[in-house]
C-alpha cells in the first residue's frame, strides 16, 4: 500500500533527523511548514529548549506578497534573533520537505543574515 503524503514526509524528516541535532554549540534550525504560515525554531536537543522562533504568524514579522517572500522574511528575523541571542553556526533540519521553495526562501535568508550552516 502506498503511503500518504503526510506519512512520506514523516519518514523523511525521522530520517534527516538520525543525522542532524541540535547541540549547545550548533543548534538545529527546525522549519514546519503549514498551507497558510511557516514556522521556524532554533532548538537546542541536547536540553531539549527552543532557544529562538519565529514565524509568520507573529505581529512584529510584517508579513506581506506572496508565500515564498514571507519565508523569506521570517529567514531574516530569525536570523536576527539568533545572532541577538549570540547564535551564528547552527545545522539545518528541513524538516521532511524538498529543500525548494518556502523552505529554500527561508533557509537563503537566514544565511543573509549572518548565520553560517
Amino acid at each position: 500500500m502506498a503511503l500518504s503524503k503526510k506519512d512520506r514526509r514523516l519518514r523523511i524528516k525521522r530520517r534527516i533527523r538520525k543525522v542532524v541535532a541540535g547541540t549547545a554549540e550548533q543548534p538545529r534550525l527546525a522549519v514546519f511548514r503549514s498551507n497558510k504560515e511557516i514556522y521556524a525554531q532554533i532548538i537546542n536537543d541536547a536540553t531539549g529548549s527552543t532557544l529562538v522562533a519565529a514565524s509568520s504568524k507573529q505581529k512584529d514579522i510584517k508579513a506581506k506578497g506572496t508565500k515564498i517572500e514571507v519565508a523569506a522574511t521570517v529567514g531574516k528575523a530569525i536570523a536576527e534573533k539568533a545572532v541577538k541571542a549570540g547564535i551564528k553556526n547552527i545545522s539545518f533540519d528541513r524538516g521532511g520537505y524538498l529543500y525548494h521553495g518556502r523552505v529554500k526562501a527561508l533557509a537563503e535568508a537566514a544565511r543573509e543574515g549572518g548565520l553560517k550552516f
